[in-house]
């Protein structure tokens, strides 16, 4: 027997939620703030452990030093570390009549994170019935970070950073959520492991037609052997825009963010 399933849409009262209506009003908020954006980038792995969080800090703030206005959205909701790395891990956000300003961090970065929102080593928790928690996050999930873009005002950037966490379901949620396919930066380590994540981190971005940045690799001559960088530009047609020593400097975040434009 065929299930006849509904959707939002299709549904009357006294079953229509309405949320169809409210998703669709918050989009419509969400391209609004983003109209001053000149362009929103993904900086993503597939991977965990490989420093993405410390390469799209600091490219932030090289941006910024190099003159652009520059904000940054923490999209790992679980494991936030983009506040401390720009040195505002004690900012509050500030909620305005309809709108949450950004904090400012170094060099006079906005940014965004959960860590401004939770208490200091608390984990983030939703209300809900714990024995069906597993259902439900991910869509809670999603939500906090559709209500971060749509509800805070950004103002007049030349770029916004989005620091995905591991896994690519953050990266298709946002594919949804945005007026149109983000522009994606990948970081990786020299190890096969890690380009192998990579890898399919940017066939996922491939398919849902973001431009493809470039590769960052990071943690070069430090205990991690391995070519992923070079295999990956070859095997995606995208150039290595930095090779991140073990030490870096501060001119190698200056010739990344001169690279990416």
């Amino acid at each position: 027997m065929p299930l006849n399933i509904r959707t939002y849409h299709e549904l009357t009262e006294p079953d229509r939620s309405g949320l169809g209506e409210q998703i669709a009003t918050q989009r419509r908020r969400l391209a609004a703030r983003l109209a001053a954006v000149g362009r929103v980038v993904v900086v993503m792995s597939g991977k965990g452990g490989v420093g993405k969080s410390f390469v799209t800090a600091h490219l932030a703030r090289a941006l910024a030093r190099a003159g652009r206005a520059v904000g940054v959205l923490d999209a790992d909701l679980n494991g936030p570390t983009v506040a401390g790395l720009l040195e505002a891990g004690t900012a509050r956000l500030v909620v305005g009549e309809d709108a949450v300003l950004p904090a400012t961090g170094s060099d006079g970065v906005r940014l965004v994170s959960m860590a401004q929102l939770l208490a200091d080593g608390q984990p983030l928790a939703f209300k809900g019935p714990p024995a069906e928690s597993f259902v439900w996050r991910g869509a809670a999930e999603a939500g906090a970070i559709r209500e971060l873009l749509a509800d805070v005002a950004w103002g007049p950037l030349d770029v916004l950073l989005l620091d995905l966490p591991p896994g690519m379901q953050r990266f298709l949620e946002l594919c949804d959520l945005l007026p149109a396919p983000p522009a994606v930066l990948t970081v990786t380590i020299p190890t096969p492991e890690s380009r192998d994540a990579v890898r399919r981190a940017l066939r996922a971005a491939t398919e849902r037609r973001s431009p493809l940045l470039g590769v960052v690799e990071n943690m070069v001559d430090g205990p991690f052997a391995g070519t992923a960088g070079a295999d990956l530009a070859v095997e995606f047609g995208v150039p290595v825009l930095a090779r991140i020593p073990w030490h870096p400097t501060p001119d190698t975040w200056a010739v990344l963010a001169g690279r990416l434009g």
